[in-house]
Order: C-alpha cells, then structure tokens, then sequence
C-alpha cells in the first residue's frame, strides 16, 4: 500500500460524452436544490453536527475494517485496518494534521505536508462542496446529460477555490449522485479516479449510499467500499482530533493492496473522502 490511506487511487478516467444543453433545460440553481432535496433538505444536512460511519473496504482479495468519525468545524479522524496494519489520517479542523502509512515502513503519524493540507478540508466537510458552494470558493457549471451505465444523468462539473476540477453526476429522476470524476496528486504525478455510489438508504432522514465501487472503469472495480453503520450526531471526544500516539510494529503483510480511494467523494457523505469516501467520498469527494 504505496498510497496514502483512504485518499488515492491510480487508475484511469473513463470519460463519457455530454448531451449539449437545450434552452429548456433545467437551470443549475434548480439541480442543485432537488439534489439537496434528494438527500433529506438542507435543513437536516445543516443539522449534523457530527457522524460516525464504519464498515469494510476491499482492494482486490484483500479487505479490512474502516471508521470515519467527522465533527464540526472540519475534524476529522479516519482509520482503516488491513491485514494488522492500521492507517491513520487525522485533521484538528483548522490547521493541522497527521498520518501515517505502515505499508511503507511508516508506522508513526507525521504532520500532513503542506500539499496534503491544501485539499484537506474536502475529506472533513461532511456536507459536501455544493452546500454553500459559493461561499466556499468553489464553483459549479451544468454541462448538460450524459448516462452512467443505463441511466440518465445530470452532469455539474465543479472548481474548487485551489483550481481543482470534479466531476459529478446525478441521476435525473432520483437525483442521488451516480458517479463521481477527479484526479488525485501523489509524488508529484496525477492520477485520474473514478467512483460509482449505489443501494442508497435513509438514516435519520437523510439519504446515503452505502456502496461505493471506484475503478478505471464501471467493468473494472478494484476498489469496493460497504458501509455498515451511520450513526449521525455521536458524541465524539475532542482528543479524537489531535495527534494520534505511535502506532505497534505487527509483522509486514504478504500481499500489500496498492490503490486506495478516496471514503467519500464530496455529495455522498459519508463514503466520499476522501475512502471517496469522497461525498468525497471516503472518498471522499482529485484534479482533473
């Protein structure tokens, strides 16, 4: 595992063609309010102040738990464990962070580097980059339809404030997100990414989905995140936003996986982070 935990993946983006808009067409504000609408109104997005999401994360034969704890403002602490070895990515929610890769012989968590911390706050912003859009920086164009697998879909490409692009796409009649494109950066080289979220479900209200498969392509997964619990305003103790202690030396794996997603791509929250987890996105949820 030469990626950072829960965040990157090398693979190739599957580009698909745009259905050019018509004058008749739905505008982007309209998109993006049934979006907010599908997903439980933004009454209730606005109302989770914390959340707790875990489950298992699969590269290839090999799989493993994961547990993603967010609270507001921006905190962040994710963690996944494959074969013994436990990664660990940790934001305090203003300016710093850690983690800590032990497939790489990385066992204790470092601060983040400034290039990880630039793009961090789109794995602990658990509403998504939509919500309050504007305000954020980003910025959101309608590119038209286009179809993910045999459904229609609305395309939104996004730029974030850092000039980073996102491409996301929502089912015309449901309007859940179906698809998410971007690229993520790692030692200095792009990489493009792709996720597909399904078997969405309501919790407490708000709708997510608790399949997230990222790959080159929908024919080829090498990533499959399930989650098996939401739980939504947890009390999360502070502590769990600092510095996390010194990770134990286990025995190196035999088989180590080598690509990694993000929770949630941004739009799903929870995996969607950055795994894609990414809304993200563990997911989640990275240029491109």
């Amino acid at each position: 595992m030469k990626t950072k935990a829960i965040y990157l993946l090398t693979l190739t983006l599957l580009t698909g063609c745009l259905v050019p808009l018509s004058a008749s067409a739905q505008s982007l504000d309209e998109i993006v309010a049934k979006v907010f609408a599908a997903r439980g109104g933004l009454d209730k997005i606005r109302g989770v102040k914390s959340q707790r999401v875990s489950g298992k994360i699969t590269f290839g034969d090999v799989s493993g738990p994961f547990v993603v704890e967010l609270k507001r403002p921006l905190k962040m602490h994710m963690q996944l464990t494959v074969q013994n070895l436990t990664m660990v990515r940790v934001y305090d929610g203003k300016s710093a962070g850690w983690a800590n890769n032990p497939f790489a012989g990385k066992m204790n968590p470092d601060a983040m580097s400034e290039e990880e911390l630039k793009n961090i706050t789109e794995e602990s912003d658990f509403d998504g980059p939509l919500v309050d859009y504007k305000q954020k920086g980003n910025q959101v164009e309608l590119r038209g339809k286009d179809k993910v697998k045999d459904k229609d879909a609305w395309r939104l490409k996004l730029t974030t404030k850092n000039g980073d692009v996102r491409q996301y796409l929502f089912d015309a009649d449901s309007f859940h997100l179906l698809k998410w494109e971007g690229q993520r950066k790692y030692e200095g080289k792009e990489f493009p990414v792709e996720s597909y979220f399904s078997d969405y479900r309501d919790v407490d209200g708000l709708k997510y989905a608790f399949e997230i498969d990222s790959g080159a392509s929908a024919t080829d997964i090498t990533q499959k995140i399930s989650i098996e619990k939401i739980e939504l305003n947890p009390e999360i103790n502070d502590a769990e936003f600092t510095k996390p202690a010194p990770q134990p030396t286990p025995q190196a794996p035999g088989v180590t996986p080598t690509t990694l997603a993000p929770l949630a791509p941004p739009e799903s929250k929870p995996p969607k982070t950055s795994v894609a987890l990414s809304d993200h996105h563990f997911s989640r949820e990275r240029r491109g």
